[in-house]
């Protein structure tokens, strides 16, 4: 080959070289746009944000686990479908908990990690250590930078930790005059559970909060009727469940009478006030699962985190009619109570349908019944009638019919609980002594012995023994009155839903939810 040829062939290849450049800078603009696109469209607009207070995976596969044995009682192969509408969510995740304080962290901090992404001190909220700066949460952001109308629910009280994470700022979780105060000022849309706590202040001699919320232009709703009534059209409305229980909460679920309103109704009913074309954020609390377990009550903790998945059935139902703008949220803020299926007396097996005898809540029992007997001075015999009636738990003696599986004594070393639900003398006298406990006690007790409290924590000793000899002879057991540094579950649905597939810290939580709808 000549040198012109040559000099030809290197000045055509030097002019080609060019020409590409402007065809990759127009591909990574067109990648670009077309990421943005798709982040768009992957936005979601109507945000729905569970959290079972100390549920973590105990509490839900319990509750799973005791629905499929209910359903199959009586097969002797064992099925275990995923019966909960949360464990059927495309996308899991994982959790975890720990806080500034602990790695047994409380309810204020944990929901601070889950609104803001900022860790802190056990008992505050939404401020950092030092208790000198707030947080802003993500529940105020979308109000205040999208428009989005917001709802906090809670089966306990509206100014309790977790529900207040998301609207108010103080160092002590206690301060609930103030978080009502700054519940009013939040101009959140839709309140909605649980009654406030200290409505008139520690003293009580301060303007009372729902006349101030009244003031500040809530419709304050007290009962069943008035919230049936409410639209979309009534304005910010602060709903108060009409038959308040223990402490002002909501009852637990398996306490409801035919026709009291559960989660899952107020649930129905913030969608309705809720909805609009701009979007809406709504946090729902599953507050009493957290109560049950502080109390070593499995029967009343299944229950209500069934009570939870019912409510995050109307969630689903919603999202079905916009799945493309939809998020839904699973989430604990905590495990509570170090709860395990399986126990030593039962060795590998569990009886978990001796929990379907259970037919009221410790709380609901101690207020019906044990105030009762102290007053009255209640004899033993007399109270084992109400406990084989209510629990299913039967005395030792006679031949007593059991109500599941073959006598523990055909499994089991001799003396070991199992699938009957007739007591051994051990479990007996234990019952014996935690009645003598309780008939003997003022209600003035500040302070407990290391044995008293690991037996009965600060609870009733007759319920919370009545209770313990139930859960074991189902196959289950609780380790703590108190919280746990188990990671928690995220299951999630709909708009951006892979984003929270993994293991991760729960202020990532907050972080894949800021990140997804662009809140700075």
């Amino acid at each position: 080959m000549n040198a012109k040829k040559i000099s030809a062939l290197l000045l055509a290849a030097a002019l080609t070289v060019p020409c590409a450049a402007p065809a990759q800078a127009v591909s990574a603009a067109e990648t670009q746009e077309t990421a943005e696109t798709e982040a768009a469209a992957k936005a979601p607009k109507y945000i729905f944000l569970f959290i079972g207070d100390g549920m973590s995976y105990p509490q839900i596969q319990t509750t799973n686990y005791y629905l499929n044995a209910v359903e199959d009682d009586g097969d002797e192969i064992l099925t275990s479908e995923n019966k909960l509408n949360m464990m059927q969510f495309p996308v899991a995740g994982s959790a975890q908990t720990y806080d500034s304080t602990s790695f047994c962290p409380d309810s204020a901090s944990t929901a601070t990690s889950i609104s803001t992404g900022h860790k802190t001190y056990s008992g505050t909220i939404n401020m950092d250590e030092n208790m000198e700066v707030s947080y802003e949460t993500i529940a105020e952001k979308l109000k205040a930078q999208l428009g989005y109308k917001v709802g906090i629910l809670s089966t306990v009280n509206l100014n309790h930790a977790t529900p207040a994470a998301f609207y108010a700022h103080q160092a002590s979780r206690s301060n609930y005059y103030e978080i009502g105060e700054e519940l009013i000022a939040s101009e959140f849309d839709y309140f909605a559970g649980g009654g406030l706590l200290s409505p008139t202040g520690e003293n009580e001699d301060q303007t009372d909060l729902y006349q101030l919320a009244q003031e500040a232009g809530y419709t304050v709703v007290k009962t069943k009727a008035e919230a049936e009534a409410l639209t979309a059209e009534s304005g910010k409305a602060i709903v108060i469940d009409e038959t308040l229980a223990d402490d002002d909460a909501m009852s637990y679920d398996m306490d409801l009478e035919e026709g009291e309103w559960a989660l899952a109704d107020y649930v129905e009913k913030g969608i309705e006030v809720l909805n609009n074309d701009t979007g809406f954020f709504m946090m729902v609390e599953g507050g009493k699962i957290d109560w049950a377990c502080h109390a070593n009550d499995a029967g009343a903790t299944i229950t209500d985190t069934v009570a939870l998945d019912e409510a995050v059935g109307k969630a689903v139902e919603f999202y079905n009619e916009h799945p493309d703008e939809t998020l839904i949220l699973v989430t604990g803020d905590h495990e509570t109570g170090g709860l395990t299926i399986g126990f030593a007396g039962t060795d590998y097996d569990t009886f978990l349908t001796n929990l379907t005898n259970q037919k009221i809540s410790y709380a609901k029992f101690d207020s019906d019944y044990v105030t009762g007997y102290k007053e009255n001075k209640t004899d033993f015999d007399t109270v084992m009638k109400d406990v084989t009636e209510l629990f299913g738990l039967q005395a030792p003696q006679g031949e007593a019919e059991t109500t599941n599986q073959a006598d523990s004594k055909d499994q089991h070393p001799e003396g070991e609980t199992g699938g009957t639900l007739v007591m051994t003398d051990y479990e007996y006298a234990k019952l014996q002594a935690a009645y003598e406990e309780t008939m003997s006690r003022t209600g003035d007790e500040e302070e407990f012995s290391q044995e008293e409290y690991l037996l009965y924590g600060s609870y009733e000793p007759l319920t919370v023994t009545i209770t313990h000899i139930l859960n074991n002879k189902s196959g289950i057991n609780f380790s703590s009155y108190a919280h746990t540094g188990l990671p928690v579950e995220v299951f999630a649905m709909g708009a951006g839903q892979e984003e929270f597939g993994g293991y991760y810290d729960n202020t990532d939580i907050y972080n894949k939810m800021a990140a997804l709808t662009g809140v700075q």
